[in-house]
């Protein structure tokens, strides 16, 4: 955490974003050689997802997470790009920005590796609740 950024929460939002792009790398480094195995040949004219479906659950999850991490943390960034320009510089936000990180990645490991619902689910919900206790703050800086 380096607190002394003038705009520190923008240090949890770049942490994000290298999270996404590491996710995505996970996925292409798994699923092409799953690919080059099955002997898939790639159809573009099949429905969407319908070829990938036939990989083996591994490695779609890989792909599941990447395209969850393309979802909810859109609002993370939004609120942490709205709170950074407020100039919320705040210990509580920055720790909540940073918890909502480590929850996703904590997400996205459980997802890609082990898949068991119900603690997955624990792990959304409570980035989400992480989540909307940023967006709160924002909401009493902006309407006060």
């Amino acid at each position: 955490m380096n607190a002394s950024l003038p705009m520190p929460l923008l240090g949890p939002l770049v942490a994000m974003l290298i999270w996404c792009a590491l996710m995505w790398l996970w996925m292409y480094v798994t699923r092409i050689p799953a690919i080059n195995a099955s002997k898939m040949v790639l159809d573009g004219s099949a429905p969407r997802g319908e070829q990938m479906a036939t990989l083996p659950a591994r490695v779609r999850w890989k792909a599941d997470n990447y395209n969850h991490l393309l979802e909810q943390p859109q609002q993370f960034y939004a609120v942490a790009i709205v709170l950074a320009l407020l100039g919320d510089t705040s210990q509580t936000s920055l720790m909540l920005a940073w918890a909502y990180v480590g929850l996703r990645v904590v997400h996205s490991l459980w997802q890609s590796l082990v898949n068991v619902i119900v603690p997955r689910f624990a792990l959304f919900a409570l980035s989400s609740l992480v989540l909307f206790a940023l967006v709160a703050r924002a909401a009493m800086i902006v309407f006060g």
